[in-house]
């Protein structure tokens, strides 16, 4: 067994699962998978076992239990420190972003789930969903190319799922923003884990949205 071990849930749908995965697969970390599967009836004590807060994912270096995706993220930051910009300005602002993407755009997380198993899903884009996109469109038009702040980075790995709620949708993007969508789905990790979750064949009904 490795001294390092990912708790995760099923890659269709678990986003936040895919942060750290991401982060851990860009820097080459070797480490074990421990999948549950979604919405079963035996998911919750299967969770359980691994953290007090009954969810996905779990960072379990070394006996020591770590959960929630940015937490994560900063917790690999001790000992990989390039997944935050150098200057401390970046780095601010940068930190800024990832906890605004793991705190809000509640309105995207219900309208558009992610599902990346799903192409071409129609759904309503209410007021506030539409707030969220724009928002999100903003940040992701400052990027400095091809990612964020340059390089691939903690705040990257928080915003890869949007990229991919945003293709599974057909919500259109121009410029900048566009061209960081596309990055980050072609990042070597994140085509892996498409490819894995696509071979899946566990099934969440209330994610299958937009049938």
């Amino acid at each position: 067994m490795r001294e390092l071990s990912l708790v995760i849930g099923n890659k269709n749908y678990s986003s936040w699962s895919l942060r750290p995965w991401l982060a851990m697969r860009h820097l080459g970390l070797e480490f074990d998978e421990i999948i549950i599967p979604l919405d079963r009836p035996e998911t919750a004590a299967s969770i359980a076992r691994h953290t007090p807060a009954g969810r996905v994912p779990v960072l379990i270096d070394r006996g020591l239990h770590v959960w929630e995706s940015l937490a994560i993220l900063e917790h690999l930051a001790e000992r990989h420190p390039e997944l935050w910009p150098k200057p401390i300005e970046q780095r601010a602002r940068a930190r800024s972003l990832a906890a605004e993407m793991h705190a809000g755009f509640a309105a995207l997380r219900s309208a558009l789930p992610m599902n990346l198993r799903a192409s071409g899903r129609k759904v309503a884009i209410e007021a506030a969903t539409a707030a969220d996109i724009h928002r999100i469109e903003s940040i992701w038009s400052d990027a400095a190319g091809p990612f964020l702040f340059g390089p691939f980075g903690a705040v990257d790995a928080m915003f890869a799922p949007v990229a991919t709620r945003f293709r599974t949708y057909g919500v259109p993007l121009e410029g900048t923003a566009r061209a960081y969508a596309a990055a980050l789905l072609d990042h070597p990790a994140m085509r892996r884990w498409q490819e894995e979750a696509r071979a899946e064949s566990w099934s969440v009904a209330h994610e299958e949205v937009g049938l």
